[in-house]
Formats: C-alpha cells, structure tokens, sequence
C-alpha cells in the first residue's frame, strides 16, 4: 500500500498514530505483540489496532506484516486465539484505519489528506476553512 509507505517516509509521526491501539483487538486475544499473516501463532494479528500492548506498532508495519498488497486481510481483519485464526466483523480493518485517522488532530488529518491525493493519480485537495456569504434583500 503505497500510502503507508509514504507515510512512514514523509511524515514518521504520523505513521505512529494509526495502527498502534489496542481498542480493535478480538475476544480471546490477548497476546498479538505483531502484525503478521501467520495466525496459528497467537503472538500475530491481522487486525489494524488489534495489539496486546499499544504504541508498538504502526501503520507502515501492519501493512508490510499483513501483506495488504495480497488483498487477503483487507477490508477485514483476522486474529489468533488459541492457535486458530478467528475472522474479525465484517470491514475491521478499514474501520480502524479510520478510526485512526479520526483521531489526528487538524493538521495531520489536512497532512494525511495531502498524501492520500498523491497517491491517488490526479488527486488534489483543498482547503476552505470557512465560508461565508450575506444577503441583503430591499
């Protein structure tokens, strides 16, 4: 997913704040330390905030660990528990990012904004912080 990538390039901090909670983790998982494909090991989720601890990770590892490129565990996540993947609701993963990227104050979210129209060929965006208008009548 080249967003991430050019998040993790361009703006580090960012790339810190999405993926890295623990709110989305599944019933019975309470050991995912790493975002990874493998779920018979109970130490690996493939789950965007699914972490046993948060503020370990990031989205640029959920995506490389996860292998979102495959399509497999996007827009739905999956976790481990007690050695068997168990599938997360339906749209977990994109839920998450989102919830994620909600959570960004003004300036990353018009920062995150910016780099998800480059990655999107002939994307622009633009600001209006505030519009107003007056009509008068006689």
């Amino acid at each position: 997913m080249q967003f991430a990538n050019t998040v993790k390039i361009s703006h580090p901090k960012i790339d810190e704040k999405v993926c890295n909670k623990s709110y989305a983790k599944g019933a019975g998982d309470s050991s995912s330390t790493t975002y990874g494909t493998g779920l018979t090991s109970n130490t690996n989720t493939a789950q965007c905030s699914g972490l046993n601890t948060p503020g370990t990770n990031k989205i640029s590892t959920f995506v490389e660990g996860v292998k979102l490129q495959d399509g497999t565990y996007w827009p739905t996540g999956s976790y481990s528990s007690s050695s068997q993947a168990k599938l997360k609701e339906q749209n977990s993963n994109a839920n998450a990012v989102a919830k994620d990227l909600v959570a960004l104050n003004r300036d990353e979210k018009t920062i995150v904004a910016g780099l998800l129209a480059k990655t999107i060929e002939g994307g622009e965006v633009v600001e209006i912080r505030a519009v107003s208008s007056t009509f008068i009548r006689i």
